[in-house]
């Protein structure tokens, strides 16, 4: 496996389970917002001390401009699962 393939399925780890902590915030909170902001709140606990919150925010929106149009149905692919 090279190395891009061992990243992208520790990625699809990541991600797997990251919708089955979702699936479990939605049984906690109906209300969207909380979750939103509870996920948002977690990856800026993932970066605190490593890097300033400015730059925790750009990495977020650099991670958004990338998914949107996945999303959207702009870039012709499926969107990443």
């Amino acid at each position: 496996m090279t190395a891009a393939e061992e990243n992208y399925k520790d990625y699809k780890k990541a991600e797997t389970r990251a919708l089955e902590i979702l699936s479990e915030m939605r049984k906690a909170s109906p209300k969207t917002v909380d979750i939103e902001l509870a996920l948002l709140v977690a990856i800026f606990e993932l970066h605190k001390g490593t890097v300033p919150p400015a730059t925790t925010a750009r990495i977020v929106q650099g991670h958004l401009e990338t998914l949107v149009p996945f999303y959207s149905g702009e870039s012709g692919n499926s969107a990443p699962t």
